[in-house]
């Protein structure tokens, strides 16, 4: 009897061992991997960041990543602008280095990036949604993307060699084509890799019809900086992106042409609305008919105009972001419902941050903080402690690496400028860097915002503008948060300045910044870029 015991208690001690090791190996799995990036979605306007903005207008779902996961308080972009950051993100490596400084260059497509090296790892790959670096995607299993920019209603896709209209709002057509290929991916064994890139909520900031009247009632705090003086920051003074100067009234604000008007008013870019189905159109014209009855009547000029289309832009744009909210959820609710979510990171960010009327802007391009900083958070069960708030300076350069070192990709790490931030997401290192990298190429372009570089610190940040120009910006962020105070020439800052100055040229050199990176224009450039901008302008409503 004894000896049928110990043989039992010898096959149950086997036992054990062999299903320890089987949790082992499902602990150390590779995840699968959804990398949701919207565009131009600023932190403010996400509801776990505590913004006083976002409090009137939360986002519980993306909410839902920082208490499942981990949020990032200082995640920060090299080249505040659409292209170059997503090309920074595939390739791990800066924008001189991958060769996309602006919108317009030619993205590479030859070159090593972020998917096919998850498909060496054996990776299914998908990318859907706005890709926005010219020519067709590689390294992805299946793609399915945005012809251009994308529209916010009946947009073109391009799937292969096909180009389709398909009808319905943009992020919620995203949504779906995503969806549908996860639950395509479900039946292999392969761990998998979504990019999910919303177009929304970039200009022109137009709302899904469920949406389009959803803060009509609802008065926005507009930033103390809203009327903002620009001393000492001749760059800033210089540039053409004012919300109260420079949106087009039509295509940006809605406005109509007058009262009882459904005609829109100055509008260089009709597609977007005129690519709306009739029933859409008349959805969307009853939406916004009464409420710019009352703008024409109120016959606003001066402070109170620019007031008024301070609240217009924030009433459109955070309606805008409320479908990708929704997205969020919709994607959480499946990983949970089919229980991937268990073995799933999910990452949302954004290309950028973006200004919601500070200093009275739109749009991105400064190093300032609002475009700067971008939003970061993600959630893996079991292995991202639940509520974890870091403020750990990590960078969209570092993405690539992070993810193939989740992915047991490390060998891959060595080739891009980036470093893993596994570590700050696991919660066994606060921080990885002193200093972050900053350069910006456009100009003369669009907004007029001047080429600049730089770096950031916890605490300063030293800002080069150049290009027609040549100043130096420096900033205190403790004392100055909002940074309206240029300390450049103050000397209490002297040998401070001096050391920002050496580690600048530190990792200048690190990231193998040559000369040819400071190339400035021709007058004839600058002045065909302003005429080019005053042609589209045309006569504001003052």
């Amino acid at each position: 009897m004894n000896w049928r015991i110990g043989v039992a208690c010898l096959f149950y001690l086997i036992m054990s061992c062999k299903k320890k090791e089987s949790d082992i190996v499902e602990r150390i799995k590779p995840p699968n991997i959804i990398f949701i990036m919207s565009d131009d979605h600023g932190a403010q306007a996400i509801s776990a960041y505590g913004h006083e903005l976002s409090q009137l207008a939360p986002t519980p779902n993306i909410d839902r990543l920082a208490q499942n996961g981990v949020l990032f308080k200082n995640a920060f972009c090299t080249n505040s602008i659409c292209g170059p950051s997503r090309a920074v993100i595939l390739t791990g490596k800066h924008s001189h280095i991958n060769g996309f400084r602006m919108n317009g260059d030619r993205f590479d497509g030859n070159q090593a990036t972020l998917p096919k090296y998850l498909q060496e790892l054996e990776y299914q790959t998908a990318i859907v949604g706005k890709w926005h670096l010219h020519g067709k995607p590689q390294g992805f299993d299946y793609w399915d993307i945005l012809n251009d920019q994308g529209n916010y209603y009946n947009p073109e896709f391009i799937k292969g060699s096909d180009t389709t209209v398909v009808e319905g709002y943009v992020t919620d057509i995203i949504t779906k084509k995503s969806l549908d290929w996860l639950r395509h991916t479900k039946v292999t064994d392969q761990p998998f890799f979504l990019m999910m890139h919303h177009k929304a909520p970039h200009r022109n900031w137009m709302p899904a019809l469920r949406h389009a009247n959803r803060y009509d009632s609802i008065q926005f705090p507009l930033p103390e900086t809203y009327f903002h003086r620009f001393e000492n920051q001749q760059a800033a003074k210089e540039q053409k992106q004012t919300i109260y100067t420079d949106m087009y009234e039509g295509h940006d604000l809605k406005i109509t042409t007058a009262y009882g008007n459904t005609t829109l008013a100055h509008n260089p870019w009709t597609n977007d609305f005129d690519r709306m189905t009739p029933e859409q159109r008349s959805e969307w014209d009853k939406a916004y008919l009464d409420k710019n009855n009352a703008f024409h009547s109120d016959n606003l000029h001066g402070k109170e105009l620019a007031e008024w289309k301070g609240q217009r832009y924030l009433q459109d744009y955070l309606s805008t972001v409320l479908a990708v909210d929704e997205s969020v959820g919709h994607l959480l609710d499946y990983l949970e419902e089919t229980g991937l979510d268990q073995n799933t990171l999910v990452v949302y960010t954004s290309d950028q941050g973006f200004y919601l009327g500070e200093r009275g802007w739109f749009d991105k391009r400064f190093m300032y903080e609002e475009s700067l900083r971008m939003p970061l958070l993600a959630q893996l069960p079991g292995r991202i402690k639940r509520g974890t708030i870091t403020d750990a300076m990590v960078q969209n350069l570092d993405f690539a690496p992070t993810l193939l070192d989740l992915a047991g990709g490390t060998k891959y790490i060595e080739e891009m400028q980036g470093q893993s931030f596994k570590t700050v997401l696991y919660g066994t290192e606060a921080d990885l860097k002193e200093a972050i990298y900053y350069h910006y190429y456009d100009f003369p372009a669009f907004h007029m915002v001047k080429k600049q570089y730089g770096i950031r610190t916890k605490r300063y940040k030293l800002i080069h503008f150049y290009d027609d120009i040549d100043a130096w910006e420096f900033y205190d962020l403790k004392k100055d948060p909002r940074e309206l105070y240029n300390a450049i020439d103050d000397n209490e800052y002297k040998d401070i300045i001096a050391k920002m100055h050496q580690k600048l040229d530190s990792l200048q050199k690190h990231y193998l910044v040559t000369e040819k990176e400071f190339k400035t224009s021709t007058e004839a450039e600058v002045n065909y870029a302003k005429k080019a901008f005053k042609r589209l302008r045309g006569t504001p409503i003052e």
